[in-house]
């Protein structure tokens, strides 16, 4: 019997030869062959090709009717193939159906902006129908790949088609020969923010803006990678740069309103975003950002106008509909709900639209007690986010272990007094929806405590001193033996430095990222003096909620049952160990106890904090400050119980959590 690697390798060189059917004109004989190996196919992957192949045939065939019928079927089975719509363009040309070929060759430059025929072909078919302007945009655009050297276009082909590995090792081999090739080493940092490579991403980037500082679309790439990684004030420099060269720049005000929001000035950031809505009212996608403005400013109902604002321009906006059920308070009418699912079940959906509706519907079905049909919808969400993710379990769990190994009592006994002594820093961690936003918002109640955001600077840092490379072998967490003493104490101050852009004057502040409590050994050695708070959460109600909540980014373990269980456990199983080797240096506060004795959980929170009683603790929902996070309006009410057990009315859907956390049943 054939290894699969030995039935791949059969399967590629029979699609080989219908390809080269094609190639010779042989249209009839690559519709047979094709037709038979349909009948033969195994896999998913194998189907699409084969479909993709026969539409292409057929159409040069000039059986049209049949190449639309064939490349309906794999867009059926996958809406986001962007050479399917291409095909299907190229299919309504022949039919001379311009007004259906124009839409299939833009949904094709949606999904894959470098395929450079579409881009021809969409130019002159808008020329033809005297939308003059928007010719003009992909004409230039056409313009743009065609001038790209064959290597980067083929590049940045692979990149959009998801053939990450493939896309860098090309797009390698060409800077090899070519060093200072400024596409190509935008290309190249491009691919290394979809692998997550951001450092190394960051470093070309920077490169490129050096070496040809009038490069805007290097330095608008790189203002948008500094947004991602939430260095917001290096970031205001980049785009009080390019705002200088366009003033007028739609896309530059709103990075610039990005940049303000993301430093806690939400109005300056809301003025900017309806500056731009003012010129260009129809911008789905900036009514959204707008909303979000609004919510974390607490203006609820402006939000709510906003996203509804969104979908009514855009009527399949799955994001809009997901931005209204984040709220945790909007409540769907039933003419909503209804659109809802027709969308979501409707092929000619994108799949991150889908993506967001099926999380809206299930959030909707919820409030009205519909446990059955919301969990479906869950679990149809995350079965396709988790898709996208590419996830491993096992990696994580290698790096906890790693932590351990690294992370010793001797380490912290030789080095733990090396770092800057300032105690400002509350780190607030734990899993997502654990009740660390209740913890800040209750800390940064009192008078001597500044509430900031989840800051990445930590993250950022461990990704330095991991090394730049994903094929080198991670040099962090064990390089922390190794560094020169002097680094602890420059790391830290850099660590105030950085992060005094979000602070307003108080003595200490929170840092609330929940995915530091990976790195609270470098943060004990870089910042000996900081305060963690561990924010605990029963596993199942923990558990359940992540599953439920679409991320914007980094929780990629919780768009699948097993893999959330286990992300469970081997966070329980690494705070475990910084409480052996760091004995008292963690406070840890439970959900649960929080919600049942406020003012018990509150003063024990200050008196680790080294901070005196204050009522408005207690007081914390009448607060009013920027929140940014999906709690936000949770935070903004008074202690309720409503949540705490949630998790039961989904509990027959829950078993691999159940399983795995069979005592807290």
């Amino acid at each position: 019997m054939k290894t699969k690697e030995q039935q791949n390798e059969v399967f590629q060189a029979r699609l080989h030869e219908i390809q080269q059917q094609i190639q010779q004109a042989q249209f009839s004989a690559a519709i047979d062959s094709a037709q038979h190996m349909l009948q033969q196919t195994a896999t998913d992957s194998e189907y699409q090709q084969l479909l993709y192949l026969l539409g292409v045939a057929q159409r040069y065939a000039q059986q049209l009717p049949a190449a639309l019928k064939t490349i309906k079927q794999l867009l059926d089975h996958n809406t986001d193939h962007a050479r399917a719509y291409q095909e299907m363009g190229y299919i309504h040309m022949g039919l001379q159906q311009a007004d259906r070929a124009i839409p299939s060759f833009r949904w094709a430059t949606q999904l894959n902006p470098a395929l450079i025929a579409s881009w021809q072909q969409l130019a002159q078919l808008l020329q033809q129908q005297g939308q003059t302007e928007q010719s003009q945009q992909a004409l230039q655009q056409y313009q743009f790949l065609q001038q790209l050297p064959p290597p980067l276009l083929g590049a940045q082909d692979l990149m959009y088609e998801g053939k990450l590995h493939k896309a860098d090792q090309l797009c390698r081999h060409f800077l090899q020969q070519h060093k200072h090739h400024i596409e190509g080493m935008c290309l190249l940092a491009q691919i290394g923010i979809r692998l997550r490579i951001y450092d190394d991403a960051e470093f070309l980037l920077e490169s490129c803006v050096e070496l040809e500082p009038d490069h805007h679309r290097a330095r608008s790439e790189y203002l948008g990678l500094l947004l991602r990684l939430g260095k917001f004030k290096p970031a205001l420099d980049q785009a009080k740069m390019l705002l200088a060269s366009q003033p007028d720049n739609p896309s530059y005000q709103m990075a610039m309103g990005n940049v303000q929001i993301g430093l806690g000035n939400i109005q300056a950031g809301i003025e900017l975003f309806n500056q731009v809505l003012k010129q260009d009212p129809q911008r789905a996608g900036l009514q959204v950002q707008l909303g979000h403005a609004y919510k974390a400013n607490g203006q609820v109902d402006l939000a709510v106008q906003t996203y509804q604002q969104a979908y009514q321009i855009k009527p399949a906006f799955g994001d809009a509909y997901w931005s209204l059920a984040n709220t945790k308070t909007y409540r769907f009418s039933d003419a909503e709900l209804a659109q809802m699912k027709q969308l979501e079940a409707n092929p000619q959906t994108g799949l991150e639209d889908r993506i967001h509706l099926c999380f809206a519907v299930g959030k909707a079905l919820e409030d009205r007690k519909d446990y059955p049909f919301s969990f479906e919808y869950y679990q149809r969400g995350n079965q396709l986010k988790s898709q996208q993710s590419g996830y491993s379990a096992d990696k994580t769990e290698m790096q906890i272990d790693a932590q351990i190994k690294h992370c010793t009592a001797e380490l912290f006994q030789q080095r733990g007094h090396l770092g800057l002594d300032d105690p400002a820093p509350i780190f607030i961690v734990g899993l997502p929806r654990a009740g660390s936003t209740l913890l800040e918002q209750i800390l940064a109640s009192h008078s001597m405590v500044d509430g900031t955001m989840e800051l990445h600077n930590i993250l950022g840092l461990a990704l330095r001193l991991r090394g730049r490379t994903a094929a080198e072998q991670a040099r962090y967490p064990g390089n922390l033996w190794e560094l020169e003493e002097s680094y602890f104490k420059r790391f830290g101050q850099q660590y105030i430095n950085d992060t005094q852009v979000y602070r307003e004057g108080a003595p200490l502040f929170i840092d609330k990222m929940p995915n530091n409590f990976m790195h609270i050994g470098l943060i004990k050695l870089i910042l000996p003096k900081a305060k963690i708070i561990d924010a605990r959460r029963h596993p199942m109600s923990c558990c359940f909620s992540g599953y439920k909540q679409l991320f914007g980014e980094g929780q990629d373990f919780s768009y699948d049952l097993d893999d959330i269980g286990r992300y469970y456990q081997s966070y329980i199983k690494l705070m475990e160990h910084w409480d052996k080797v760091l004995p008292g240096f963690v406070l840890r506060v439970q959900h649960e106890e929080v919600v049942h004795d406020l003012e018990g959980q509150v003063r024990r929170m200050l008196d680790f904090c080294g901070l005196p009683f204050e009522q408005n603790c207690i007081d914390f929902h009448q607060t009013r400050r920027n929140i940014k996070t999906p709690s936000s309006e949770q935070v903004r009410q008074p202690i309720y119980t409503s949540a705490l057990e949630q998790w039961k009315h989904y509990a027959d859907d829950l078993k691999p959590l159940t399983i795995r956390f069979h005592d807290c049943r």
